[in-house]
């Protein structure tokens, strides 16, 4: 990835590979200025995205609290939402798993 920056630091492009004019530096995928700046844009197009973020997780408490309480039977879900809600449960126990770990690896 190549990007262009303002004087005063602040990406103002970014391209696959250097345009012509100059100005353009190699940037790795993990700089942050790079993160923040996809980010943005991203933002940008989506002004209620984080809120949306927000809400999903909200969701998905709710759905779970219905299923513990029997209000609803989780295979009353469409099978396209079951399997959503299942892939989303395990990365949550996978990261949950992997917070519990001490620097050893030891839980």
């Amino acid at each position: 990835m190549y990007i262009k920056r303002d004087p005063q630091g602040k990406i103002v492009a970014v391209s696959r590979e250097p345009a012509d004019g100059g100005g353009w530096s190699a940037a790795g995928e993990d700089d942050a200025d790079l993160l923040g700046f996809g980010r943005d844009i991203i933002e940008g197009a989506n002004p209620m995205g984080a809120s949306d973020l927000g809400l999903v997780r909200v969701l998905e408490d709710l759905i779970e609290l219905l299923v513990e309480r029997s209000l609803i039977r989780f295979t009353d879900l469409p099978v396209p939402a079951q399997h959503k809600l299942m892939e989303r449960r395990g990365a949550r126990e996978a990261l949950q798993h992997l917070s519990l770990l001490d620097d050893d690896g030891v839980i």
